[in-house]
């Protein structure tokens, strides 16, 4: 599918919208916790001697490079942190940007997560590629090859990605502890289960992003969220996910 928009008409589309969401009322982080325990513990992020679990929903957002960030809000600027994210040095931005997508359809207010990267990244949820008419691939994070693109616009200038536009596969963030905790190492897929009120869902497949400075936590998209009703689950564990059986079913 084609994401080529003319330029012209971006900005006759766009600019006075990103200029009023730039100065107007911001989005909630596209990081919000949900589930943790008591602070404390030891190793990094643990609680009575054990690992403790949080579920975050991760709603829209893009990354950007450095020259991407100069062409979207003016030369010589930077990403400015608003908000910390709960992996140390990650952080969601006071940027914001508007995405348009094939037909000039747009999502407003999507939110930069910094900090800046090697390649320009839109992560979204399945409702928002529709939303946009674009059929983004379900990818891991950098995985962005042969995926579609889109057009950004910031209040000094518009980027077209000729790829990029992918929707986040769910993971797990753990430390090398947490990994020998659970008999998991990086690459290998978890299972997560949530259990809510007339909803509960198991998730396979969350794949384990092993880092010495992380700290546990399962990233899900808006959809995934909303599908367990998560902000009222009342209980959330995480395991490898279970062996086929001997039969082979």
């Amino acid at each position: 599918m084609s994401t080529t928009v003319d330029r012209a008409q971006i900005e006759a589309l766009v600019r006075s919208a990103i200029q009023q969401a730039q100065s107007g009322s911001s989005q909630p982080s596209p990081s919000a916790p949900v589930l943790s325990g008591a602070p404390g513990g030891e190793p990094l992020g643990w609680v009575n001697g054990k690992p403790n679990l949080r579920v975050s929903i991760s709603a829209r957002h893009c990354h950007l490079t450095d020259e991407h960030v100069e062409i979207l809000f003016g030369r010589g600027s930077v990403l400015e942190p608003d908000k910390d994210l709960y992996q140390d040095g990650f952080y969601a931005a006071k940027q914001t940007v508007m995405v348009v997508g094939p037909r000039r359809r747009m999502l407003p207010n999507v939110r930069v997560l910094g900090p800046t990267r090697p390649a320009s990244q839109l992560e979204l949820a399945f409702t928002d590629s529709i939303s946009l008419g674009i059929d983004a691939p379900v990818r891991h994070s950098g995985k962005i090859e042969g995926t579609p693109g889109c057009v950004l616009v910031g209040p000094a200038g518009s980027v077209q990605l000729d790829r990029g536009v992918i929707r986040a596969a769910r993971h797990v963030h753990m430390n090398d502890h947490d990994a020998a905790f659970y008999g998991v190492s990086n690459g290998d897929m978890m299972q997560l289960v949530v259990k809510s009120q007339d909803c509960s869902v198991i998730f396979d497949d969350v794949l384990v992003r092993e880092d010495k400075a992380a700290k546990l936590e399962v990233h899900i998209d808006t959809d995934e969220g909303n599908a367990c009703n998560l902000d009222a689950a009342t209980e959330v564990t995480i395991q490898p996910m279970p062996k086929p059986c001997a039969c082979g079913h």
